[in-house]
């Protein structure tokens, strides 16, 4: 693979070469881990070491993910009563509003009756009693 990568155009060269190490050093490190394995293989109490670390990362990932999931709902629980209580104002907002459209409205009703009754005054001579 060494080979292929450096045959190759200089600016795809240099990325799969870098990979190349990488994957290298990735392969010494695994290389080295598992002789160490293979060697405390014979020792039972390493074995069971690497087993209980193995059962307490995974207790404390699940107790992690657990706490998390429950700050979410509480979180979408208080967003929740926040979204109920916005849509209450709404509505009473809503039922403000069309109160004082009504009265409005008779307010106009009123002046309305009034300028005709007044127009209807001014129609009428006025009459002196003598």
């Amino acid at each position: 693979m060494d080979l292929e990568a450096r045959s190759l155009q200089p600016n795809v060269k240099a990325v799969l070469l870098a990979k190349l190490r990488e994957y290298k050093s990735d392969l010494n490190n695994l290389k080295s881990e598992h002789k160490r394995l293979a060697s405390a293989n014979s020792n039972q109490a390493a074995r069971d070491d690497i087993l209980e670390s193995g059962m307490a990362d995974a207790m404390s990932v699940s107790a992690n993910q657990r706490g998390r999931l429950m700050m979410s709902t509480e979180r979408l629980n208080e967003s929740s009563d926040r979204i109920k209580e916005s849509r209450r104002t709404m509505l009473e907002t809503e039922e403000l509003g069309v109160s004082i459209l009504q009265d409005m409205h008779q307010q106009r009703q009123s002046l309305l009756h009034a300028n005709d009754t007044v127009f209807l005054l001014l129609k009428v001579p006025y009459r002196k009693n003598k």
